[in-house]
Order: C-alpha cells, then sequence, then structure tokens
C-alpha cells in the first residue's frame, strides 16, 4: 500500500495560480522516512516533538515567519535542500496539478471550483502511479475547515460514479475508503507536501526568479526534485 499526502496553496488575484500535489510513501518504508524527517525537524527546532511550534511550513521557512522567525537564512534555506535531498534520495514519487485560473474560467462557460478540480486531478494522477506498482492507497490532506466536508463529499461522488467527472475521466478505484484530514502539524509527510508545493507554485509560476543567493538556492533545491525523473506536473487547462 502507499500513503499518499497532498496540500494546495491559496491562489489570489495577484497570483491566480492554483498548486495542489504531494508524495507517495510506500508503506513498508513509511517507519524509515519519518525517522528521517524527524531528524530533519530536530536539526532545526531541537525537538522531534509533533507539534504547532515544530511545524515545517514552507512560506514561514523561506520567509523567515512564524516557526522560523528569527532563524538564520542558511538554516532555513538547508530544510529546504533537506526535504530535496529525501525525496530524491529515497526516489519517492511526487504529483502536481497546476491550474492557471483565469484561464480555467475564461475557458468554460461553468468552471469548476480550483479546489475541486484540482483534487479531482491529483486523485486521478495518484491513481495513475498506483496503477504502474499494482497497489493501492491511502489518501491524506492538510485539515482545511473550508473544504474538508466537500473533498470527502466529492471523493465519495467520484467513486460512486466509477470515475472522475471529466470528458476523459478515471476510476479511482485504487485508492481505499475516504480521503483523511489531519492538521498538518500531526504530519511530517504533510509538511513534506507543503514545502514541495510551496516551491512548486513557486518556481513553476515565476518567470524571473530574483538573483538572490537564498532564493536561488531553494529554487535550486526544487531543480533537483525535477531533475529525479520521479516528478510530474500536470498544468491545467
Amino acid at each position: 500500500m502507499h500513503l499518499c499526502y497532498f496540500d494546495e496553496n491559496k491562489h489570489t488575484a495577484e497570483n491566480p495560480v492554483f498548486f495542489i500535489g504531494g508524495l507517495m510513501i510506500p508503506d513498508a518504508k513509511a517507519l524509515e522516512f519519518e525517522k528521517t524527517l524527524s531528524q530533519i525537524a530536530f536539526n532545526f527546532f531541537g525537538s522531534r516533538t509533533l507539534a504547532v511550534h515544530t511545524e515545517l511550513h514552507g512560506k514561514e521557512l523561506f520567509h523567515g515567519k512564524g516557526n522560523a522567525k528569527g532563524r538564520k537564512l542558511e538554516e532555513r534555506v538547508q530544510v529546504f535542500q533537506d526535504v530535496a535531498t529525501f525525496v530524491t534520495d529515497n526516489k519517492i514519487p511526487v504529483r502536481m496539478v497546476r491550474i492557471d485560473v483565469l484561464r480555467h474560467q475564461q475557458k468554460y462557460k461553468y468552471p469548476t471550483p480550483p479546489y475541486r478540480l484540482g483534487l479531482m486531478l491529483i486523485l486521478e494522477r495518484f491513481c495513475e502511479y498506483l496503477d504502474t506498482v499494482d497497489d493501492l492507497g491511502l489518501v491524506f490532506g492538510d485539515h482545511e475547515a473550508d473544504e474538508v466536508t466537500g473533498a470527502v463529499v466529492d471523493f465519495s461522488e467520484f467513486k460512486s460514479q466509477g470515475k472522475t467527472p471529466m470528458y476523459f475521466g478515471r476510476p479511482l478505484g485504487r485508492l481505499l475508503d475516504t480521503v483523511y484530514f489531519t492538521q498538518s502539524h500531526h504530519s511530517r509527510f504533510l509538511q513534506v507536501a507543503d514545502l514541495l508545493v510551496y516551491m512548486a507554485g513557486r518556481y513553476e509560476t515565476w518567470a524571473d526568479v530574483p538573483d538572490k543567493w537564498h532564493e536561488q538556492a531553494v529554487k535550486s533545491a526544487w531543480e533537483k526534485v525535477k531533475a529525479s525523473g520521479n516528478l510530474l506536473v500536470q498544468r491545467w487547462p
């Protein structure tokens, strides 16, 4: 079985691109991988405890806010580099969906809301991978109060209908039960999903990245993930 973790960013009028994505962990490797991520957290926080004050959060790490406030820039950049190394060294499958919200709204008379569309597409991408390894999956998401109920209902509908409601929709039979949601500070894997989505949102959207060493260093971490051969980014529309 694979454990599939996803997170999403928030699109705005200034940045109308919605990203949703994450990673797939084989259950036989979950404990080993969890120890590795726990060590990355310990290196930064001095603690392996899963708590609000020890959560690795991409935006906060990059900008030195929240749990990363007052920390040296080199230490914050190192977390992105360590996570990229963890993903690439362990050949962890990463799937991303990039939705250009304005183009999507302009193309369709009745556009599907970005989160619902993104959820459909990321579940399809998870299933595509599970087909290649002939395995089943459980899906875990970051608990967002506004989205949880709708996502659970949507997932149930997709499964009961036999496939996602797209023109080229696909069955989700390899995904078991429901979508499980939890607070991201309770899961290092969800925190990795957050960092990956943050990097994707930053470097798969910007045409010109500022020529600052920390910006280039984090971009290089993302490029390392891209070069691994285990990343797929679907662009919509």
